[in-house]
């Protein structure tokens, strides 16, 4: 657990201004706000990146100054847009930095960064001695969330780690820390600008805007009432319907009957839904349960009556 407590941070001015939050084990919290909001200074406050100017953070119960600072910092990952790998070094010895630096032995560390390129989808064989220069922007953001995750760290600090990709490879990004972050229990806070990005990703969000936290609760209930109108901006007015669809399930508005072309499954949220409807220029899906089994259909009229209904 991540307890944050009157976290302050001053320069010229009050950059973050009295914060306290907690980050349970386990989750992904993802802080949001526009630039200058604060929200990377308050990351770097949890790794002693910056130090405060007041207020504690707390791992596990543990004041963070209570350790030497490089002690601290190699058991939490970093991982930041634009990679940061060594580009002199090769893809192996990039993800081996870290236990490298905890002394680990060799065989050790081999077996690990095999064990993270499988993870993520990087043959070890074609990959492990690779230069980053060799890889496409994708297989780097992955290799430096690889080497940030090398050492086992139960805490995963991420700062704007998918900006410097396309939309489509930032989408299959997104989509794969979640399903590795899932599998592996690391707890994780990422800070975005992207409101989308918090939604998909966060298991809550917390919206900063000039060093203040405005608003720490799960998705849909930022998504349903935002506490402040800035919050509501950021959302944005006539978004709010239809980001209320990710957090409805197919499998709640499938009805009898028939429907053509690719189904979809019936965890699929009702947003996506939506979407492939209006993309394939269908009136209604098949839905299919995990067996594949065809077990009836989603409309599209549902899934526009479900958007406008007043809440």
């Amino acid at each position: 657990m991540i307890k944050i407590e009157n976290l302050s941070k001053r320069f010229d001015e009050l950059v973050v201004d009295d914060v306290s939050m907690t980050v349970n084990d386990g989750e992904i919290v993802v802080v949001v706000g526009t630039s200058g909001s604060g929200k990377t200074t308050l990351l770097r406050m949890i790794n002693r990146l910056i130090e405060p100017t007041s207020g504690t953070v707390k791992i596990d119960g543990e004041d963070t100054r209570a350790q030497p600072v490089h002690t601290l910092r190699r058991q939490i990952g970093y991982a930041i847009q634009g990679h940061g790998l060594f580009p002199h070094r090769t893809v192996g010895q990039n993800i081996a930095t870290v236990p490298s630096l905890l002394g680990w032995d060799k065989a050790r560390i081999a077996a690990r960064v095999t064990e993270l390129m499988e993870l993520f989808q990087l043959d070890p064989g074609q990959f492990r001695d690779r230069l980053p220069a060799e890889l496409s922007g994708g297989q780097q953001q992955r290799v430096g969330v690889a080497r940030a995750l090398a050492a086992a760290p139960k805490v995963l600090l991420m700062d704007e780690p998918f900006g410097a990709l396309d939309p489509i490879i930032r989408a299959k990004a997104q989509s794969d820390l979640k399903a590795i972050q899932r599998r592996l229990g690391t707890t994780i806070v990422l800070v975005t600008h992207d409101m989308n990005e918090a939604i998909g990703l966060g298991d809550r969000i917390a919206v900063m805007d000039g060093g203040h936290l405005l608003q720490y609760d799960t998705p849909e209930r930022i998504v349903v009432k935002p506490a402040t109108a800035f919050v509501g901006e950021l959302l944005g007015s006539g978004e709010r319907p239809f980001r209320l669809l990710s957090f409805r399930s197919v499998k709640d508005f499938v009805e009898p009957g028939a429907a053509q072309g690719t189904p979809i499954a019936e965890g699929t949220n009702l947003r996506e839904a939506l979407e492939e409807a209006l993309w394939t220029g269908r009136d209604a899906i098949p839905v299919a349960a995990p067996s594949g089994e065809i077990v009836g259909r989603v409309t599209l009229a549902t899934a526009v009556k479900e958007a406008a209904r007043p809440r």
